[in-house]
Parts: structure tokens; C-alpha cells; sequence
């Protein structure tokens, strides 16, 4: 039996296409692992539990990772969300102990409207790139919610993922770690996306750049993975 459990979260906005793509790399990525999904419509993954139509919204993001965290059954949880290329060795991580929050450093960004195609890396943390102990990130997230029944209250500003700020929401700060998976994770930026409503063509290039990846290839090639909704019908 696995030790880690996937937890994928989608709000199932963005282009079938695109989603059904890379749900496909992911179910090839992870093999037999556990995986629960947590998704705004019914999906067939895993054990899904679906949300209904909430919204998409920064709190909700962290209220279905929640979510996800307390059904899982195994020590780990390692998060997924529905616009990024992961590779089979980023769930091979783990962190190196059960009180710290571990990040895989190693993701690329692919911005749909830049031309050509360029991959690009901020070496930033990110949350859909987050392994961890099941306990220490369902105790993380729990708290916060605790700390605001009335979420209009929330300075969304301050909260950030998990191991970054927690004493900007009267928190004890948490530990996080940085790690290298073998493969780089690939994430979308895209116009369906909800940061993209926020930041929009202006979300910068990290300052290394590669228009090829191995194991993905040609950033080119990967763009064609991608569809916006619009234009699913076309």
C-alpha cells in the first residue's frame, strides 16, 4: 500500500480539452497511487468528492485541498492541480520530516500567449507543488479556517501557501523545504486560469529559459496540449 495519497482539486472551468490532456499525464505520472479528487462538477478519479458549483476563488482553492487532506488515509498527501504536467519522479519526494512543508522547486512555466513558445523558471514555492504529512497541512489549513469564521474579515494578501506567512494570519510560523525532482513539473499560465484575472499578460518570464524540456520536448509541441474554452467547439 502507497504511503501517498494525490490530492487533485479543480474548479473544471477550463477547456475539456486541455483538462482531459493533462488529467491524462497525471494518471500515467502517478500509476496506482491513491488519488482523490475534489472538483466543482462529478468526475470519474479516484474517490471524488464533488463540491458543487462554489465558485472559484483564492479561499476556495485552500478549502478543497482541505477537503481532499481529511479523507486521505495514507502519511502523505501531495497536491495537483488541473493545469499542470507533472512528472512520475516528483511523487517519489517526500519530505524530511512530518513537521515541515516540502516544495519541489523544479517546475517550469509555460505562458499560452507568449510567442515563440518559451519555458521559463522563477525557482518560486507554489502550493500545487506541495508534498507533505497529511497531518501537519489538514492542522495548517484547519487553523487558518478557524481563525475566520467571517472570511470577509481575510486579508487574502496574508495567506498564503502553506509554510509561507502563517504569522500574517496570528499564526505559529511553520517550517517548508525545497526540493528537485529528477523531471521538471510543467505549469500552465493561461487565460482560464483564475490568477490570471489578477496579474493577466503581465506575469513575468523567470530569468531561465529553455525552449526544450526534457522528458516533455519542444515548448512548442506542449502548447499544443492547450485550448481555451472557447474555442472547444471550434
Amino acid at each position: 500500500m502507497s504511503d501517498l495519497t494525490v490530492i487533485y482539486y479543480t474548479s473544471n472551468y477550463a477547456s475539456p480539452y486541455f483538462l482531459a490532456n493533462t488529467l491524462a499525464i497525471l494518471k500515467n505520472a502517478i500509476g496506482d497511487l491513491p488519488v482523490i479528487s475534489v472538483s466543482h462538477k462529478p468526475m470519474d478519479f479516484g474517490r471524488n468528492i464533488c463540491v458543487g458549483d462554489i465558485g472559484r476563488s483564492h479561499l476556495n482553492i485552500y478549502r478543497q485541498i482541505l477537503i481532499g487532506a481529511k479523507a486521505a488515509e495514507t502519511p502523505y498527501v501531495a497536491l495537483a492541480e488541473d493545469d499542470i504536467l507533472y512528472p512520475a519522479s516528483h511523487f517519489e519526494l517526500r519530505p524530511s520530516s512530518m513537521d515541515v512543508f516540502n516544495y519541489d522547486v523544479n517546475k517550469w512555466s509555460l505562458y499560452t500567449w507568449y510567442q515563440p513558445p518559451t519555458f521559463s523558471m522563477l525557482g518560486n514555492t507554489v502550493v500545487h507543488q506541495l508534498i507533505s504529512s497529511r497531518d501537519y497541512l489538514v492542522d495548517d489549513m484547519q487553523e487558518r479556517f478557524a481563525r475566520f469564521p467571517d472570511e470577509s474579515k481575510i486579508n487574502l494578501s496574508n495567506w498564503k501557501d502553506p509554510g509561507r506567512g502563517e504569522e500574517l494570519l496570528g499564526m505559529e510560523k511553520r517550517r517548508r523545504e525545497r526540493a528537485w525532482s529528477k523531471e521538471p513539473t510543467i505549469a500552465f499560465s493561461h487565460e482560464d486560469a483564475f490568477g490570471f484575472l489578477n496579474l493577466g499578460k503581465r506575469k513575468a518570464h523567470g530569468k531561465m529559459r529553455a525552449d526544450f524540456l526534457h522528458p516533455w520536448g519542444y515548448a512548442a509541441d506542449v502548447l499544443k496540449l492547450y485550448q481555451r474554452r472557447n474555442e472547444d467547439n471550434g
